[in-house]
């Protein structure tokens, strides 16, 4: 099991953009260090809270300064912009990259870039996302002439095209095939699990689902890998949680609570978000809960996953029990405001230290005896 960082990246009031990127880029740094194998950025163009809206950008200045961490975009909301620049700007990130970059695509989740692009229609969200991912992949498969018409976008490069210039030929990636492709999915039940596993993505569960939300999404995406006689293994999934390690389990309630903590101010921010959305059933622990009970604290019983790494250890051990077989475990990253840069290194240390070797080797025990 790998174990990555995804980001949105959550910034608290006053941290500007600049600050933003300082901080993930020690991130970057140190996770590239510790022994983590990945790194997820978002993009959104209209929240100062969620701050970069060009994670290829970003990431190209990330990549001379770490090693080994691959880089993921969590993810391209394709929607928003035209699929042919995206799809030169992704082929020259893969090129850059040389094998550290995994496509994160979706539909986009923010209310004020969907006004910003006037993308109010989830149904056409959809279409559009699956009509641009289909547009890009045939650019790079294919040489010119182009000639696009879909529902959403109309182009072609047919009477200008010159062999001897190389004139009107697109940007290919590394493999004509392309990146690997990641599509995020945060509601349970979703179709998109097994529209992942039929097309050989691979899925990214949100962290606020619970463990039976996360469970639909390997039905689902195992259903589809089945359908299109993939082999149906979980290798290729990945799944976020909050998550925190301290020294002990008493440390890490009180961390956890803090009122001045990164954990508490992420799960307030996203429920506010949520609330003022309509959406506060996203977070409610069983249907019927009351809007009132989902507070911050119920919450973060509920979906933080925190202890000593031994508790940790069982922990995670129970979720992945619960939920499926997932290959790759993302902590959701932080700010690092005050205390909490050296809350989050000491977790992130004894995370990839102490943590996920022990949980390595029961799978990994579990496997072999199965397999005897």
């Amino acid at each position: 099991m790998n174990l990555g960082m995804f980001l949105m990246p959550l910034t608290p009031p006053g941290l500007s953009l600049g600050e933003a990127m300082d901080e993930v880029t020690r991130k970057a740094i140190f996770m590239d260090e510790i022994g983590f194998d990945e790194m997820w950025l978002g993009e959104h163009f209209a929240a100062t809270s969620e701050p970069i809206p060009s994670p290829l950008a970003f990431m190209s200045s990330l990549l001379p300064q770490t090693k080994h961490l691959t880089f993921g975009t969590g993810v391209i909301s394709l929607p928003n912009r035209h699929p042919a620049v995206i799809a030169a700007e992704v082929a020259q990130f893969d090129h850059l990259a040389r094998g550290r970059f995994r496509f994160g695509i979706g539909t986009g989740s923010l209310p004020p870039d969907w006004e910003l692009f006037q993308l109010h229609d989830e149904g056409a969200r959809k279409r559009m996302m699956l009509e641009s991912i289909d547009m890009i992949q045939k650019i790079w498969r294919d040489g010119p002439p182009y000639d696009f018409n879909g529902e959403f976008w109309k182009f072609a490069i047919t009477k200008t095209v010159d062999h001897d210039l190389r004139m009107g030929f697109m940007p290919k990636p590394r493999d004509p095939a392309g990146p690997p492709v990641h599509i995020s999915i945060a509601t349970p039940n979703s179709s998109s699990c097994a529209l992942a596993g039929e097309r050989g993505w691979g899925p990214l569960s949100s962290a606020l689902l619970l463990p039976e939300g996360v469970a639909t999404h390997w039905t689902g995406y195992a259903k589809g890998l089945a359908n299109a006689g993939r082999p149906v293994t979980g290798e290729n999934w990945r799944v976020v949680r909050c998550i925190l390690v301290a020294p002990t389990d008493e440390e890490a309630e009180r961390r956890v609570h803090h009122a001045q903590g990164a954990i508490k101010f992420y799960i307030g921010y996203i429920r506010e978000v949520l609330r003022r959305a309509g959406k506060l059933a996203a977070m409610k622990s069983r249907p019927d809960q009351p809007d009132s009970e989902v507070d911050v604290t119920t919450v973060i019983n509920a979906r933080v996953i925190r202890g000593s790494p031994a508790t940790v250890r069982d922990k995670l051990i129970a979720f992945r029990d619960k939920a499926g077989p997932f290959g790759h475990l993302l902590i959701a990253g932080m700010h690092w405001g005050g205390q909490n840069e050296d809350w989050e290194r000491e977790s992130m240390m004894l995370l990839a230290r102490d943590v996920m070797p022990a949980v390595r080797l029961h799978f990994a025990g579990r496997d072999k005896a199965a397999a005897e």
